[in-house]
């Protein structure tokens, strides 16, 4: 039987932070720039914690919005639930399904550690599903 996997193993510690002043545009180039589908937006004046995610920028892109004017805050979903480090990561596939998003803030006592995603659960359990062979590739 595999060991619980925990979403400290499977989170990624290399996290983007921006402010509520930054315009989506700025947000997506570095998102993009990192190969990232979401951003810790850190709001200094309120210590407040958000999120940005691709879909935010996307939806207000998509609804004619310059991405040159529009900012984080506008489009940040501030009501996050967050994910501790310690919790498996079925916790944190089920708090994904329930609440309908792909992204969770990884906190411990100090602050934002990490996000974990869809794609990095499925990163960690697909190899042990299908048993560790590679998919689309034949056995020769």
């Amino acid at each position: 039987m595999a060991p619980t996997m925990l979403v400290r193993d499977a989170m990624s510690t290399v996290v983007l932070t921006i402010g509520p002043a930054h315009t989506l545009r700025q947000a997506a180039r570095m998102m993009s720039a990192r190969r990232i589908g979401a951003a810790i937006v850190l709001d200094p004046d309120t210590s407040g914690l958000g999120i940005l995610t691709e879909r935010d920028i996307l939806n207000s892109v998509g609804a004619g919005e310059d991405p040159d004017r529009e900012t984080a805050q506008g489009h940040t979903t501030t009501d996050v639930v967050f994910a501790a480090p310690e919790w498996t990561l079925e916790d944190a596939a089920c708090a994904m399904a329930h609440g309908g998003f792909r992204h969770l803030i990884v906190l411990d006592g100090q602050g934002p550690v990490g996000i974990v995603s869809v794609r990095d659960i499925i990163r960690r359990w697909a190899p042990l599903r299908a048993g560790r062979r590679q998919p689309g590739v034949l056995a020769g």
